[in-house]
């Protein structure tokens, strides 16, 4: 999960993702989802406020979100990304949470960053590149509203 899945459950100026993203990890106990985040969510969370670090921290916590560790491959994989123009170079963290996302194997990153991170044009090239690279399981770029539902809500 991208640092904008966690911000938008405490975001009183975005009412609708706010309500999503509660959505999101209120249906968490009934979708088996295991939560994973980088070095970077960490890294990110705490240039917030002492208050919003302190709410996002004990959130990931309460989640028992499993936090994963920056490996060099990931640098190479990142650079990838930019060196075929599948991210600007402004959008530096962007990159690494999908490599983190890649590198580990893990099925989605889970973001409210539509224009970096959630999208299918940007979905197509990462995966093309993650091919190019070696890592052929297929990374999803979605919402949290696209995996707040399971098959019996």
């Amino acid at each position: 999960m991208e640092t904008s899945s966690w911000n938008f459950y405490y975001a009183d100026d975005a009412p609708e993702k706010k309500a999503v993203t509660r959505e999101f990890f209120d249906s968490l106990p009934n979708n088996q989802f295991e939560l994973f985040i980088s070095e970077i969510v960490l890294e990110e969370i705490d240039n917030a406020s002492n208050e919003k670090t302190t709410q996002l921290r004990s959130l990931i916590e309460q989640f028992q979100t499993t936090i994963l560790v920056w490996e060099p491959t990931m640098k190479k994989l990142t650079d990838a990304y930019f060196a075929n123009k599948v991210l600007p170079l402004k959008a530096y963290r962007d990159a690494q949470h999908i490599a983190f996302s890649t590198v580990n194997e893990l099925d989605f990153v889970i973001s409210w960053n539509l224009r970096h991170i959630a999208n299918v044009h940007r979905q197509k090239k990462v995966n093309a590149i993650n091919m190019l690279n070696g890592y052929t399981k297929p990374l999803q770029l979605i919402t949290p509203m696209e995996v707040s539902y399971n098959a019996e809500n």
